[in-house]
């Protein structure tokens, strides 16, 4: 980390929809937040420039919640939905937010030179120390989406002592295999780019039905990120390595993921297969895979209420919302990062066909223990 000192800001400027030149079709995009309660900054890196959107500033010793999208998104379309939902509004005012774009994937981004050289997955990981550090973070709990997953659990496996918890969805552990990359290479060459990135979002079912969310997704990815900049980011994503982590006794010398984590997937999703074998590499003692049933690829624009809940108790349990701090500093008994009325077992499946928002009744983590805030015993598979 010191050596990073150097680093400084090159630009700091509001997030102003009409300075920006946005087309109709991001308008809905602009509603997150009150236009002055964003800032832009462009962030100079050991590998290059990274833009960030942050709104707030660091409280005490909270971590800053801090987002990385998945490729063919950004920001904005990756999470404004989700951030935009009431319940996760109530949860991030007493949080500073901190989304960060890949290089050249935020909306109006220049295109980046012929010759760059993209950075790699784990460099793309290397980049966030500098951001953390900039904004006076002490750590962070990570948020991210398929690629912006990978991301944040590579970064999470080399600092450590920087992230106090992760949300990872549609999380793929695995390098691509030879065939795999061929495919995708074909695909390629007979579809225009959003076409061949649709199907890494979004379920079969999805895509064969061609959704309004799909139709929306397939035109904003083609019109409101830069398509050269976009066919970087996607060809390094699936040239990426394993994340090398395994379950403690799997393998001599193994390492996993130290904090807390909460893995989500959609029923039917593309990345299904992906996100079962990361849950098999990491400890079961802090781990919750909550499988969201009617959710499709992405579960944060489907079901942004449900998942919203999930990270409300996924917080409590970590001790970082109000009323969980306050009783136990009381003495008294303190819920865990579960939804409390329902403890399961390590395999133990719950489903329901009611709204999350309708029944409290759904667990995401198990805590055994009222000695230490958040410490979850048991992985759980939760369909929601």
């Amino acid at each position: 980390m010191a050596g990073m000192k150097e680093q400084q800001f090159t630009e700091e400027k509001p997030l102003l929809p009409e300075q920006r030149g946005l087309d109709s079709d991001m308008e809905s995009c602009e509603q997150l937040m009150p236009a002055g309660d964003w800032k832009e900054h462009d962030v100079e890196t050991p590998y290059g420039m990274l833009h960030v959107v942050i709104r707030g500033a660091p409280k005490g010793n909270k971590p800053a919640i801090l987002t990385y999208h998945d490729v063919g998104l950004n920001h904005k379309l990756c999470f404004n939905t989700f951030f935009n939902n009431e319940d996760m509004q109530e949860i991030t005012k007493h949080f500073v937010v901190c989304h960060v774009d890949a290089p050249g994937q935020q909306i109006g981004a220049s295109q980046l030179p012929q010759g760059y050289q993209y950075p790699t997955m784990d460099q793309l990981a290397g980049m966030l120390p500098t951001v953390v550090q900039h904004f006076g973070f002490k750590s962070i709990v990570g948020i991210g989406v398929g690629a912006g997953a990978y991301i944040l659990a590579k970064f999470a496996l080399i600092f450590p002592d920087l992230v106090e918890g992760l949300v990872l969805l549609n999380i793929d552990p695995n390098g691509k295999g030879w065939i795999d990359w061929a495919a995708t290479k074909l695909s390629g060459l007979t579809s225009a780019l959003p076409d061949t990135v649709l199907p890494h979002l979004f379920s079969q079912e999805e895509l064969m039905n061609n959704t309004e969310l799909v139709q929306s997704y397939r035109q904003q990815i083609n019109n409101t990120v830069n398509q050269f900049n976009l066919q970087l980011f996607w060809n390094m994503y699936n040239s990426r390595r394993d994340l090398e982590m395994n379950r403690s006794g799997t393998v001599l010398n193994a390492k996993t993921l130290k904090c807390p984590v909460m893995l989500v997937v959609g029923d039917n999703a593309p990345a299904e297969e992906g996100v079962v074998e990361c849950n098999s590499k990491l400890d079961p003692t802090k781990t919750t895979f909550l499988k969201m049933a009617d959710s499709g690829g992405l579960p944060q624009l489907t079901q942004p209420g449900k998942l919203s809940e999930a990270f409300k108790y996924f917080l409590q349990g970590m001790g970082y919302i109000a009323y969980v701090k306050d009783r136990r500093l009381s003495g008294g008994p303190v819920p865990s990062a579960s939804m409390t009325r329902l403890a399961r077992s390590r395999t133990a499946s719950l489903t329901s066909a009611s709204s999350i928002d309708g029944s409290r009744s759904r667990a995401c983590t198990h805590s055994d223990s009222t000695e230490g805030v958040g410490t979850v015993t048991h992985t759980m598979e939760v369909s929601c």
